[in-house]
């Protein structure tokens, strides 16, 4: 990867409903100083958007795509196979399979196009917007130096006895 300190993160999800989960990807990447954009784009109901957005990625200054989607889950692999950035995949816990039928759909793509899949519902969109600031960060010092802030944080609020 170039560097370039301007690659930003995009963060996509499949339905106004996957946001309440995605936001905390956005919450994640503001503490840390990641640039990102967020979108609805639909594998099913926007194909036309998703293939112009995943196509097109790589000349937006997208280092990262954090693609969350829920039920059959097929926004990051079908992103995943137009570009050739990071795809993370986060997938949104249903009401039917609580997330499960996202998680397989995510985790079981097959060889040649790889997705990153992580948990289920909020801790997957954390751990996706802490997963992309680390690739981010491979090129930009400032989103390195505040990323290991952030992680140094977690392990001072750690406390050594219990209360």
């Amino acid at each position: 990867m170039k560097k370039n300190k301007s690659l930003k993160v995009s963060i996509v999800m499949g339905s106004q409903s996957d946001y309440k989960t995605m936001q905390l990807a956005e919450k994640t990447l503001k503490k840390i100083g990641v640039s990102f954009e967020t979108k609805i784009i639909s594998a099913h109901r926007t194909p036309k958007r998703m293939y112009e957005f995943a196509s097109s990625a790589h000349k937006n200054n997208i280092g990262v795509i954090i693609a969350g989607a829920g039920g059959s889950a097929h926004l990051p692999g079908m992103i995943a196979a137009l570009t050739s950035l990071p795809v993370l995949g986060v997938p949104i816990e249903s009401k039917k399979l609580k997330g499960l039928d996202s998680l397989l759909s995510i985790a079981q793509m097959p060889k040649g196009i790889p997705v990153g899949a992580l948990a289920i519902g909020e801790d997957g969109a954390i751990n996706a917007a802490l997963l992309a600031a680390s690739i981010i960060a491979n090129t930009n010092p400032v989103v390195k130096k505040n990323l290991n802030n952030f992680r140094l944080s977690q392990t001072k609020a750690v406390k050594k006895k219990p209360e």
